[in-house]
């Protein structure tokens, strides 16, 4: 394991916290009379959800091969990101760095928290800088792989986790639709680690909002007591479980979507408008046409609603992979568009 002192980077706050004891906390179980949270006696809503998602994490840890204690859940990843700030980076004083194009909550979440940003940006083959990211000074390091909106898997990410000294997130809410393994096998070894995944795309759970994190269990510990104590609710976690209970049912969405994605991408080649079409190992296709805006427009007219990357990589739109007759929907209204 690398050698890594956690209270260095924490917030002075952060560290002498002393969280807040909810009821649940105290007692958890269905068995009991409840007197003690101020819960209406009445309904079956009336009462708080496990704050420490016990049952989810139990589920999870089976699936991952890790153990609990290694397991945040968030309300959606973009909460996990969050924590990140709240726990490691002092507003005006400190930086992180990301590498854009790039997944743009993580410059959101920093501008909230009042905390300093370094860009560097992905080479033109969308890869990582790793010379000019070791080269700077900053609390934590961004990266999303396979990224958004490139759809590639980073390469070089296992340099910067034996170099890069402070806390690294690696982003992997798309890792289902890689071949790529997860870092999650290598938390043991890299104690600044922490792995970012989500319900929200292929277990097909946006609407739910869950996201996970996955760290060392000084770490979790850390983001357990800076979280709301009630962050996920019950019926979220629920529907958590219950995608996770169906392990067949979500392998065979996801042969379907690697199935169309491999289709889109062999038919896009045949589509004049589509000038480069980039590789992908997640959900979703970036290409390159002559000018984006215009078939945005024509697409959005069409009532197909595609994503306008212009603003961050000239003249690229990119387009999740649908449903078999969503994706001949979008393939017909792009044979049929004219750059005139």
């Amino acid at each position: 394991m690398r050698k890594f002192d956690l209270r260095s980077l924490v917030r002075s706050n952060i560290w002498e916290l002393k969280p807040y004891s909810s009821a649940r906390d105290e007692f958890w179980g269905d068995e009991g009379i409840f007197l003690d949270a101020n819960e209406n006696p009445f309904g079956n809503k009336n009462r708080y959800p496990d704050p420490h998602q016990r049952t989810l994490k139990k589920s999870l840890s089976k699936i991952k091969g890790i153990s609990v204690d290694n397991i945040c859940i968030g309300n959606g990843s973009d909460e996990i990101i969050d924590l990140v700030f709240r726990i490691f980076c002092e507003p005006q004083k400190d930086s992180v760095i990301i590498c854009p194009p790039t997944y743009g909550m993580y410059e959101v979440s920093a501008n909230i928290n009042n905390v300093n940003i370094i860009k560097i940006p992905l080479d033109s083959n969308f890869e990582l800088n790793v010379d000019e990211i070791l080269s700077q000074n900053a609390k934590c390091l961004f990266l999303c792989s396979p990224n958004n909106p490139t759809g590639n898997n980073l390469k070089n990410i296992e340099v910067l986790m034996n170099e890069f000294n402070g806390i690294i997130i690696v982003d992997e809410a798309y890792i289902d639709f890689s071949d790529k393994p997860s870092f999650i096998g290598r938390l043991s070894e890299f104690p600044n680690l922490i792995i970012m995944q989500t319900f929200s795309k292929a277990w097909a759970l946006a609407s739910a909002r869950v996201g996970i994190a996955y760290a060392d269990s000084n770490i979790i510990k850390l983001m357990d007591k800076t979280k709301p104590p009630y962050n996920v609710s019950r019926f979220n976690q629920e529907v958590a479980l219950k995608a996770l209970s169906k392990p067949k049912k979500f392998e065979r969405r996801l042969k379907v979507i690697l199935e169309q994605r491999d289709n889109l991408l062999k038919e896009f080649t045949k589509i004049s408008v589509i000038k480069k079409v980039f590789p992908t190992d997640a959900n979703f296709i970036l290409i390159k046409v002559s000018d984006a805006d215009k078939l945005y427009n024509y697409l959005v007219s069409n009532k197909l609603i595609v994503r306008n990357r212009n603003s961050v990589i000239s003249d690229c739109i990119r387009i999740t992979v649908g449903t078999p007759k969503e994706n001949e929907a979008l393939i017909e209204a792009l044979k049929n568009y004219t750059e005139g």
